[in-house]
């Protein structure tokens, strides 16, 4: 970078990205501890001194400070240190920094936290002692009890009994729930489901345990609550005449949940299915000032819209169990269920992998690994469109070979020429080629690469796209040179 080269458009976050330079010189690493503008990325080094740590706890500035405290390669001498610091927003970040384990003593002084944030983080944490974390049932802060019952599904009986009936409502909602937040979902009690299913806190939650008699099946039916509607219309013993009232309810969800089970007559299958996509909102039902939906309407295009999306992810482990019925199903969802068998017959694996929806490819592709070639993983990538927004990509799981990746550096998809930088030996011509691309998700690409030559990595230190330019700057081929003079520039 030339002194009258032009200076990064988007210069605050060139540092960001410089922060996080591997082959940053220890030195420069120093002068970035003074930006105040952000930088946060340089305290999460993993190559961080024991001095530059203090270096960053003296100067207490709070942004570095609380990176530095989520650094997961942080001494454990410096995490009680931090342990003990006034800010309670600190010491919580501390807890989560703990996530690969910590010595009993840092679990033990942040158990004793006055603050009730830092426990709360604490009942998240599976890696606080059992018995530390089981004192959290009687913690005197109600949210730090809900987020423990929600966090710690495989606590001993007599803690899940505590949560269960706790007196507050938030903590039994969250102890007997139809959503944890780790796997593997708790089943309460048996002695405690008819408290349970009389609780309007906790009635969802226990529908799926309880065993279900023919008055509990019409009560339950009428419950003004749809998410117990809902897990009724997925029970097991849920009686035949209920299941078609309850292919009729007023919530989509409802309403899916009966399309997926297996004894559903095709028929009401298919009309649950045609109304479901009927229901479909327009694209711009959140946008268009003429919609003017009252509370109600808005509330049912919302939960239309997420039916539409669970309808798209649906997986069924009784399809998947016996697929060969399904296989040809005129629903995606059960063809995606189907694929995901690990015993499909040639043929029919070879038919999923050309099926006319993207998940059912992309599902069929990672549960026949051994039949993916080259030519299979590149049409299965360019044709993949996911139900929801995603990083993930079928390049990420099927690493496309050097030839096809070097033939990708001209494809008329940036999507695909994105993939190119991928090879390591890619051609310096072709890296130049990527990194003028007109789009800018290829530039970033190509602004990782280790083979690109310094000109034109600086070049895109001044991209006009903010996500370029950040990449550029944390290539461990930048010079340290040029390095000297971004911290110049932003006055380090």
């Amino acid at each position: 970078m030339s002194d009258d080269a032009p200076p990064p458009v988007h210069l605050d976050e060139v540092v960001e990205g410089l922060a996080e330079n591997p082959a940053l010189p220890p030195e420069f690493v120093r002068r970035l501890f003074a930006h105040r503008k952000g930088c946060r990325r340089v305290a999460r080094r993993p190559d961080l001194t024991d001095g530059m740590i203090a270096e960053i706890i003296a100067l207490d500035e709070h942004r570095l400070t609380h990176s530095l405290a989520l650094n997961r390669r942080l001494p454990e001498a410096f995490r009680m240190t931090l342990a003990e610091h006034p800010d309670p927003v600190i010491r919580a970040a501390v807890v989560v920094g703990t996530d690969g384990g910590a010595p009993r003593e840092l679990f033990e002084r942040l158990h004793r936290d006055a603050d009730p944030m830092v426990r709360e983080y604490l009942a998240e944490n599976k890696h606080v002692p059992a018995d530390l974390r089981a004192r959290l049932a009687a913690d005197p802060e109600p949210k730090v009890r809900a987020t423990l019952a929600q966090w710690w599904t495989q606590a001993p009986e007599p803690v899940r009994r505590l949560l269960l009936t706790d007196p507050e409502d938030t903590v039994r909602a969250g102890a007997c729930a139809t959503y944890y937040s780790q796997h593997p979902h708790p089943v309460p009690p048996a002695d405690l489901l008819p408290a349970l299913l009389a609780d309007p806190v906790t009635r969802a939650g226990a529908v799926r345990h309880c065993t279900l008699d023919a008055d509990t099946a019409r009560r339950l039916a009428d419950d003004p609550d749809q998410t117990v509607r809902e897990e009724l219309a997925g029970h097991p013993d849920l009686p035949p005449p209920l299941r078609d009232v309850l292919a009729e309810d007023s919530c989509p969800q409802v309403r899916l949940r009966v399309f997926a089970r297996r004894d559903t007559p095709e028929s009401a299958r298919a009309a649950i299915h045609a109304r479901l996509l009927a229901e479909v909102p327009p694209r711009d039902w959140l946008t268009d000032p003429q919609a003017d939906l009252d509370d109600d309407a808005l509330e049912h295009q919302i939960m239309s819209e997420m039916a539409r999306l669970q309808l798209r992810t649906l997986r069924l482990p009784w399809v998947t169990a016996d697929p060969l019925p399904h296989v040809d199903s005129p629903y995606a969802c059960f063809r995606a269920s189907a694929a995901m068998s690990e015993d499909l017959p040639a043929p029919v694996v070879a038919r999923l992998l050309d099926d006319e929806e993207s998940g059912v490819r992309t599902t069929m592709a990672r549960h026949a690994r051994d039949r993916i070639d080259a030519a299979t993983a590149e049409r299965i990538d360019r044709t993949h469109r996911p139900a929801k927004k995603t990083r993930w990509r079928p390049a990420d799981d099927f690493p496309l070979p050097a030839d096809v990746l070097r033939r990708l550096a001209g494809d008329p998809d940036p999507r695909m020429r994105e993939l190119a930088p991928r090879d390591p030996d890619l051609p310096v011509e072709l890296i130049r080629r990527l990194a003028a691309d007109p789009d800018p998700t290829v530039r970033q690409a190509a602004a990782t690469h280790t083979r690109l030559p310094v000109r034109e990595l600086t070049q895109l230190l001044a991209d006009p796209s903010e996500r370029v330019a950040t990449a550029a700057a944390g290539n461990s081929g930048l010079p340290p040179e040029h390095m000297h003079r971004l911290l110049t520039l932003a006055g380090l």
